[in-house]
């Protein structure tokens, strides 16, 4: 049950002064809490036996006040300094999750559902951070306090009742070890639930569109409907079980009072208990419920906080798919892109994706890519990413390996227009300067310019601080991708990859993009990857892919002059461009 804490041990460690003040400060308010029963005693003893003058009930009633005011500011400090590590503890675990998925590559996010890895970083740190904060006020009270009270019981007043009176004991350890275990299986099952309902909700939200285009929308009520009672089910089967602790630790705390009035009423008979010490034994015994209570609490806390904790452990333990050699090349510059017999293979896949790949750019130059669907395009560019570990042969960025290049050197050099552009919600402004956050309003014209954007902004309602939406949702396909093509030429990269990110616009806006390029880029790499062929014409290098393997390659004019693919897919596509117009 503990052993939450043990992994918990290097935040404690962290954060020994806090915890040491918190608990110093607990253990003072609870021995404070103890004056007022014995006071209570004595003044029914005083008084019953008629020793007590109206001077000193007086100072008893100032003490009281006193020792209630003390309490009162030491509870605000420890309660202060307790559950403010909590929130410490979870801001330091959601930065090492974040920090953690920004280092993943994409295998991680094919293994883990985005709704799970949600409900990871909000529900199960929420419960983590509980067991930093209501668990050790728990373990406190369930163990220290209820020793210290226990202690008093004995020593001030009578052993022998205590003793009787907390038989019941064994009882409360029996029942609590059994609910504890199952709420950990049942808690488990209940977040994993949890985060299947954040990933339906997730593609629910993202795919509305298709949703609606297919009348799909009370299919997807009905699935949403089954899961949200799945969710239900599950996390009622938790508080089934929870239920159970308040009640069975009232019934056994009654045993317990019951034993206390009955053998203190006798042991009051035969003068062996003052009437006085039996009030005070049973305000102590009051006393005892909340740190019973609090046993049950604790088992609760400690036994989601594992689970949650174990979740999320689970996802800081997935270890980067590809990392920095232990030394990285320092002294490196992009001059050209190299791959030698270059041979590649995704994890999942049965069959080699890349094969006796030969590819030489120099710096300056412009390579087109082209082939069928699925010949092996993007994972070219995947490669030069560093997506996934390299496979083999040799990939060179300049003169050094590129696995040589720590990930942050390599991957400074690039810059990125995917096939799907992917825009945060955020304006347009925000979105274009992501890549240059210290552009001038020069280079952001600029950039609109040379990706074709600046003519549009004049029909946004507010310009550049237009809102996109979310994944850029009031936007059209052509300009998501042109505003892509805007924040990767901002960058102003040594290495520009677009990954047929030019799919979405016309012929003459598509022109206007590679002249706006071509002006743009001299002196530095360009590598396009494309299905229209018109896209690479200016190309200095083309090479044609199929099956991961290169079929052709030349220039422009020298694959038109083999009458291989290319020269049948650009005359397709050029009697489909005089049919159009």
């Amino acid at each position: 049950m503990l052993s939450v804490l043990t992994k918990l041990g290097w935040f404690f460690k962290l954060e020994w002064k806090r915890y040491t003040l918190a608990i110093g400060l607990l253990f003072i308010t609870g021995v404070l809490d103890m004056i007022p029963p014995w006071l209570i005693g004595r003044v029914i003893d005083g008084i019953n036996q008629q020793l007590f003058s109206s001077r000193e009930f007086q100072l008893m009633i100032v003490v009281w006040i006193v020792i209630t005011i003390v309490s009162y500011a030491i509870t605000y400090v420890w309660f202060n300094k307790l559950f403010g590590a909590s929130f410490v503890l979870e801001r330091i675990m959601r930065t090492k999750l974040m920090g953690h998925f920004l280092r993943m590559k994409p295998t991680f996010y094919e293994r883990n559902r985005t709704g799970d890895l949600m409900a990871r970083a909000t529900n199960d740190l929420g419960a983590v951070s509980n067991t930093a904060g209501f668990g050790i006020l728990t373990l406190f009270d369930s163990t220290i306090f209820m020793i210290c009270i226990v202690a008093v019981m004995s020593i001030l007043i009578s052993w022998k009742l205590t003793l009787a009176a907390l038989l019941p004991m064994p009882l409360i350890a029996i029942a609590l070890s059994i609910f504890g275990k199952i709420i950990h299986q049942r808690f488990m099952a209940a977040q994993d639930s949890f985060g299947e309902l954040n990933d339906d909700v997730l593609e629910t939200v993202s795919g509305v569109r298709v949703i609606r285009a297919f009348v799909q929308e009370e299919a997807s009520k009905e699935k949403f409907y089954k899961k949200t009672i799945e969710v239900l089910q599950r996390n009622l089967a938790v508080v089934r079980i929870e239920a159970l602790f308040e009640p069975t630790m009232k019934i056994l705390v009654g045993f317990s009072y019951l034993i206390g009035v009955g053998y203190g009423a006798y042991l009051v008979f035969h003068s062996e208990l003052t009437l006085g010490e039996l009030v005070t034994f049973n305000m102590f015994l009051g006393m005892l419920i909340w740190p019973m209570i609090a046993m049950g609490e604790l088992i609760n806390i400690m036994q989601r906080g594992n689970a949650s904790l174990d979740r999320v452990s689970e996802t800081l333990g997935y270890k980067a798919d590809v990392a920095n050699k232990a030394k990285t090349a320092k002294d490196h510059a992009p001059s050209n892109v190299q791959f030698e017999e270059y041979q590649f293979q995704y994890p999942s896949s049965e069959k080699i994706n890349l094969s006796q790949l030969n590819i030489s750019i120099k710096q300056g130059q412009t390579l087109g890519i082209v082939g069928k669907t699925g010949s092996g395009k993007t994972t070219i560019l995947k490669q030069l990413l560093r997506e996934y570990p390299l496979g083999s042969g040799q990939v060179k960025l300049g003169d050094h390996q590129l696995d040589d290049l720590s990930l942050e050197d390599a991957l400074s050099y690039m810059g990125y227009v995917p096939q799907q552009p992917v825009l945060f919600s955020r304006s347009i402004r925000d979105n274009i300067l992501f890549g240059d956050e210290h552009a001038t309003e020069e280079q952001l014209q600029l950039a609109l310019e040379r990706a074709s954007f600046a003519k549009d902004i004049h029909f946004l309602p507010d310009g550049l601080d237009t809102m996109v939406g979310e994944r850029g949702v009031a936007l059209s396909g052509g300009q998501k991708q042109r505003v892509s093509i805007a924040r990767a030429l901002i960058a102003n990269p040594e290495i520009l990859m677009l990954d047929d990110a030019l799919s979405a616009v016309d012929a003459k806006t598509e022109m206007e993009i590679i002249d706006g390029i071509k002006l743009e880029r001299k002196q530095k790499t360009t590598i396009i990857t494309t299905h229209r062929l018109s896209a690479v014409q200016h190309a200095d290098w083309i090479i044609v892919l199929d099956e991961g393997v290169v079929i052709e390659q030349g220039t422009h004019e020298q694959l038109l002059a083999r009458e291989g693919w290319y020269k049948e897919q650009y005359d397709r596509q050029q009697i489909e461009l005089e049919l159009s117009s």
